[in-house]
């Protein structure tokens, strides 16, 4: 059997992963990512982990793996320094909620446990660019850079360190291989609801290959039947729904904007006019406090007196434009993209992209026939097709994830401008 590293946050999802491997018979060993701040700075020097660990590479600020000592762990477990003994308890829990959970769910299963410290590289390749995507007007996606850079990004790094050959986790996903390339694709998950192909369309395709999906085949009431049955008590039981490093809370978002744009010295985004799009053209409605406020296709929080519904149709960022209009108005014919993700070669893209395909521009949007062309640059020009008009529009900064008639993800890339 394999030696895996299952990628364990603390919810139902990843203890289900380690459960269905463990039944599977292989080696397992669990990996537990820190990339949040501490709940309470005060439980060590600076709010971190003292200094130590396995460095994953040589930089300076690398993230570095400790070992958490369980009754459970066997001659080959510490293959990293063993967290200190005075993280135990109440100052583990500070550093991570999950961690007492985990430790003692690795402990019932018989499965070591690694913490990988990657606070700062979290914050330098997904909370930084979230800032300042939206400080250019933009609404970005957090969760794709997140499963590109560090899921399998700086887990995958740690889980081969380990010597692990292959990293699972807890998404709802489904690897195929392709019947002519051979390459792998990601495929619709059984939970079609739950499928989490799209937020993978990132994801190097070299890293599908040394991916596992337990979840594949389940549905979410499987996975909690399956916890219960291994008699796990479920760490962060909660349904993540929000981003993960915003706290809750009505202004937590704007909060969170101004501090950091504070941090990195950028100048918040100024106000502008808004614009009523009417049949004979446009004219000022009202004024904005910055376009970042807002996202295309919204209609709550305006706070804008008309005589119907508004919603937001785009932004003009040369004028710092909010452009609104009615229902009638909300609509998109296709966007063009930056440099497109591809899980096949190039020379065997080109000819797929002259079939029938379709496109998901928003997660709980259905995929929609589309045109897409592979531009000399590697960005994509996708048109929506017209027949299934109108197109609820989607944002700069959100992904578009393209798909073959069969359901296979063939590339993803994020959106540039919407037309």
């Amino acid at each position: 059997m394999a030696r895996i590293a299952v990628a364990v946050s603390g919810g139902v999802d990843s203890l289900c992963a380690l459960c269905r491997l463990r039944e599977q018979g292989h080696e397992l060993l669990a990996l537990h990512g820190l990339f949040l701040p501490p709940v309470d700075a005060s439980t060590t020097a600076g709010g971190s982990l003292p200094p130590g660990g396995l460095p994953l590479s040589a930089e300076e600020d690398a993230p570095r793996l400790w070992h958490v000592p369980t009754t459970a762990d066997g001659p080959r477990a510490p293959l990293a320094p063993a967290m200190p003994a005075s993280l135990s308890g109440d100052g583990a829990a500070a550093i991570s909620p999950a961690l007492p959970g985990l430790s003692e769910a690795c402990r019932h299963l018989g499965v070591p446990l690694y913490l990988l410290d990657a606070r700062e590289r979290f914050s330098r390749a997904v909370i930084r660019p979230f800032v300042r995507a939206y400080a250019q007007g933009r609404t970005p996606n957090p969760c794709a850079l997140c499963n590109a850079s560090i899921k399998f990004g700086v887990l995958r790094e740690a889980a081969h360190r380990l010597s692990a050959e292959r990293l699972a986790t807890g998404h709802y996903a489904r690897c195929a291989v392709h019947p002519t390339t051979g390459q792998h694709l990601l495929v619709p998950a059984a939970d079609e609801q739950k499928d989490q192909a799209y937020f993978l369309a990132l994801v190097p395709s070299e890293a599908l290959r040394h991916a596992l999906f337990p979840l594949a085949g389940l549905t979410k009431q499987d996975c909690r039947a399956i916890v219960a049955a291994a008699g796990l008590t479920v760490p962060l039981p909660a349904e993540s729904q929000e981003i993960c490093f915003i706290p809750a809370g009505e202004d937590a978002y704007r909060d969170f904007l101004r501090r950091h744009w504070a941090a990195d010295g950028i100048s918040p985004p100024p106000g502008g006019p808004v614009l009523l799009r009417t049949p004979d053209g446009e004219r000022p409605l009202a004024r904005h406090d910055g376009l970042w406020r807002y996202t295309e296709g919204q209609r709550r929080g305006l706070g804008i007196a008309h005589s119907e519904p508004l919603y937001v149709l785009g932004k003009d960022l040369a004028r710092q434009a909010l452009l609104v209009g009615g229902r009638a108005q909300l609509a998109m014919r296709g966007c063009h993209t930056g440099p497109a993700n591809c899980f096949l070669p190039p020379a065997a893209v080109k000819p797929l992209f002259d079939a029938p395909l379709f496109v998901r521009l928003r997660y709980r949007q259905r995929p929609v026939p589309a045109e897409v062309r592979l531009q000399p640059d590697g960005c994509l020009h996708i048109r929506l097709d017209e027949a299934q008009a109108p197109h609820f529009p989607s944002a700069p900064g959100q992904i578009a994830a393209v798909y073959d008639a069969e359901g296979r993800l063939l590339a993803g890339a994020v959106i540039d401008t919407v037309f």
